[in-house]
C-alpha cells in the first residue's frame, strides 16, 4: 500500500503575486505563514494556511502561460472550499468585487454550492456543509 495520509498542499502560479496574495489572504481569509523571493527564478513563493493548516503554495513566475480552464479542459477542474453559510460567504465575496455564479444544488447531497474565480481565472467553489 502507498500510505497516502492527506493532501499536503496545492500549488498555484499567479500572474500578479501581490494581487493574488491579497485575494487569498485578505478576501478568502488565508494566512501567510512564510514568504520568500527566489532571485534566480525572479519568483515569489508564499505559504498560505487555512485555519492554521498549510494548504496553498502561491508562486509567481515571469510571464507564465495561460492555462485553459473552460470549457472542461483536461486537468485540475477547480478547488472547493467548505463554508457553513454560503449566503454570507457570497455576500463577503461580492463586497470585495468577486462575482459568484448563481447558487446550485448538488443532486447527490442536496447541498448548495457556487463557483467564482481567483484573479487569474482559476475556478474556485464554495460548498455549504
Amino acid at each position: 500500500m502507498l500510505g497516502l495520509k492527506q493532501v499536503h498542499h496545492i500549488a498555484i502560479i499567479a500572474s500578479d503575486y501581490p494581487t493574488s496574495k491579497h485575494f487569498y489572504c485578505d478576501v478568502l481569509g488565508f494566512t501567510l505563514q512564510a514568504e520568500a523571493y527566489r532571485e534566480e527564478r525572479d519568483s515569489w513563493k508564499g505559504d498560505l494556511a487555512l485555519n492554521g493548516q498549510y494548504v496553498i503554495e502561491l508562486f509567481s513566475f515571469p510571464f507564465p502561460p495561460a492555462r485553459p480552464s473552460r470549457p472542461e479542459a483536461c486537468g485540475l477542474r477547480h478547488l472547493a472550499f467548505s463554508v457553513g453559510d454560503i449566503d454570507s460567504a457570497i455576500a463577503h465575496l461580492e463586497k470585495h468585487g468577486v462575482k459568484c455564479e448563481p447558487v446550485r444544488i448538488d443532486p447527490f447531497t442536496d447541498k448548495r454550492f457556487t463557483f467564482f474565480n481567483d484573479p487569474d481565472g482559476l475556478p474556485l467553489e464554495l460548498y455549504q456543509q
